[in-house]
């Protein structure tokens, strides 16, 4: 599909179908290829947007356009605008990264993307990576396809992985209605606006013999020719032929309905904030998909993908695009390939999100569950008993509890808001200190359960937003955002105007520890779980991760109350000493079955059984 970006990484990334996996990572990067063998649940992953970690090549801040920022969309003062981060950066700073103890990179997309839309006014700009206009090479306020290359090869070099945030749900805002500023651009349902008429069920015929998106086949959709079923469609000519691969800019392959109202028929067909949505249902639109990311795999050697808005593409859509995927990385030997659906949801139970692991049957999807959960017990004052419900639903994931040791947990991101945001917000008179502590408890929480852990980029540094989307998404180099500068960060002194990079603050330093203890433990990466104590109130918390290969299991105790906790929890009967790795444990069971535990406010305990009865 993009044979131009392909061609510059052919000669470093290409590699013969046959190669064994560790052939490749050898051949690619000249170093040990262990990390290709390490499975999802082993990884601690770091989300961050290029655009706002640090600039390392101020000669691209303008991404080439000429004019102003509403041409170019860069404007450092402007939090809905580029503020000049890229590849370049990412990659000078993996060194910071390593030493958190990362060990898998997720960023928000570095496709293309419409430099600034929206209407006069409330402008914005694409630094987020979500408006795509060219899916075929990175944006060039980010860098070129050699930058990327380069970030890439540097990250595996040190044995990090790559995951790439993609989107196939729409692309961005260019396809305007002729009716649509008389109607807002309201939703026209497929009852009221059916495809075999123009403009309602008296109108026009059109589109005869299509029988609806529901058959996919390209019989079925060789019938759909005509878009103008609920809308008419407008492209304006200076877009005509923005988006990359030209097939992107004909509207028969988006749903053209107006804008969705997240509920009923609209969430998968309507357009996700006027973003044009693409018809998933179509089997041009499927093909094309399955080439584009294909071709991100096997000239780029990425290590698994962050899907974009799943909850809003037709399940049919990931029947087909999944297994391609799966066997793209197969070809290119890449094992553990990592595919994770964002399915947003706000509830603290798994039962809505594990749906897209069954019925569309995405691998895994974003923990919001465990966020959510979080929050709960850490900020609204509900007692562990919700952790407790949160793992009793990992049942309802295809594959069950295993395969919820590969869910992505977090604790917030740049659409929530920072966690540290989230409890200020639900406990407005918290001191900084206590909110430093209920921050570094969440972190050593999520390090330690079951999942995948994920930091938000700048909670290492203790960044306090105002709020949810632009308002937590401030820069790790030097910001010129008053919006930024003026927020009261926890465990420092600094603020966003300046550099923040600290390896000494608390959460880095905490951080850190925990990724070590983690990789240390493969109780703590792959083991299963199992919840040993809960509370009605705020108060202690138990888990077992077991690790059957080795026989090594771990047991985490964690109090999310303000005061000291005591409780006997019940262990392995088998159990007869513990060894502390953090906090303080127990020398041995009180008695089979049960242990003694203290554990200070918002403290922790982690306790390897270091001796069994035999």
């Amino acid at each position: 599909m993009f044979r131009h970006f392909a061609a510059i990484l052919m000669a470093s990334a290409a590699l013969p179908a046959c190669a064994t996996a560790q052939e490749a990572a050898e051949a690619e990067t000249g170093t040990n290829a262990a990390y290709l063998d390490r499975a999802p649940s082993e990884e601690v992953i770091y989300f961050v947007l290029p655009d706002r970690f640090e600039n390392g090549d101020t000669s691209n801040d303008t991404g080439g356009f000429e004019g102003g920022r509403l041409e170019h969309g860069f404007d450092p003062t402007h939090r809905g605008f580029f503020n000049g981060g890229d590849l370049a950066g990412l990659t000078s700073r993996l060194d910071y990264l390593e030493e958190l103890g990362i060990t898998a990179i997720w960023f928000a997309p570095i496709f293309q993307n419409k430099p600034v839309q929206g209407p006069p006014g409330d402008e914005s700009a694409g630094y987020h990576g979500y408006w795509v206009t060219d899916f075929t090479r990175p944006d060039s306020h980010f860098g070129t396809a050699e930058e990327f290359a380069a970030f890439v090869d540097a990250a595996h070099a040190r044995g990090m992985k790559v995951y790439m945030d993609i989107i196939t749900n729409h692309t961005a805002d260019v396809i305007r209605f002729a009716e649509g500023d008389e109607t807002g651009y309201a939703y026209r349902s497929q009852g009221d606006f059916p495809y075999s008429t123009r403009g309602g069920p008296d109108g026009e015929p059109i589109n005869q013999g299509f029988m609806g998106p529901l058959d996919s086949s390209e019989e079925n959709f060789a019938r759909l020719t005509d878009p103008t079923w609920a809308y008419t469609p407008v492209v304006p000519e200076a877009e005509r032929d923005v988006k990359v691969p030209a097939w992107l800019n004909d509207p028969i392959y988006y749903h053209n309905r107006g804008d969705t109202t997240f509920t009923g028929e609209s969430a998968r067909l309507g357009d996700f904030v006027g973003l044009d949505d693409l018809f998933t249902e179509h089997p041009r639109v499927r093909a094309g998909m399955i080439d584009i990311f294909c071709d991100w795999i096997s000239t780029t050697r990425v290590d698994g993908f962050r899907i974009d808005t799943a909850r809003h593409v037709d399940p049919g859509f990931w029947h087909e695009f999944i297994p391609a995927m799966e066997s793209c990385a197969d070809e290119a030997g890449i094992p553990n390939f990592h595919m994770f659906g964002e399915v947003f949801a706000e509830e603290p139970t798994a039962g809505y999100i594990a749906e897209y692991t069954r019925r569309d049957q995405i691998p895994a999807v974003l923990d919001f569950a465990f966020a959510s959960a979080m929050r709960e017990v850490l900020g609204r004052g509900q007692g562990t008993f919700v952790l407790n419900r949160l793992y009793d639903g990992d049942v309802l994931y295809e594959g069950g509890a295993e395969a919820a040791l590969n869910l992505p947990t977090f604790l917030g991101n740049h659409d929530l808001g920072r966690f540290s945001t989230l409890i200020k917000q639900d406990m407005p008179e918290v001191s900084q200190d206590e909110l430093l502590s209920r921050v570094m408890l969440g972190h050593a929480m999520m390090m330690s359960l079951r999942g995948s852990p994920t930091v938000y980029y700048g909670d290492e540094q203790g960044f306090v937003g105002d709020g949810n989307d632009q308002m937590a998404r401030e820069t790790l180099f030097p910001s010129l955002v008053d919006e930024y500068n003026d927020n009261n960060l926890i465990g420092t002194d600094a603020t966003t105007a300046e550099e923040n990079f600290d390896q000494t603050h608390p959460l880095y330093q905490l951080i850190a520890r925990f990724s070590d203890i983690r990789l240390s433990h493969p109780a703590l990466t792959r083991g299963h779980q199992m919840v040993r104590h809960y509370e009605q109130e705020p108060g202690l918390f138990a888990v077992s991760r077991v690790d059957e290969e080795s026989g090594q299991e771990v047991l985490a105790v964690f109090n999310t109350s303000g005061e000291e906790r005591s409780a006997n929890v019940w262990v392995p009967y088998d159990a007869r000493a513990f060894e502390a790795i953090e906090g303080e444990c127990p020398a041995a069971p009180t008695a089979p079955g049960s242990a003694a535990f203290t554990i200070p406010a918002f403290g922790w305990a982690l306790c390897r059984v270091s001796e069994r009865a035999e």
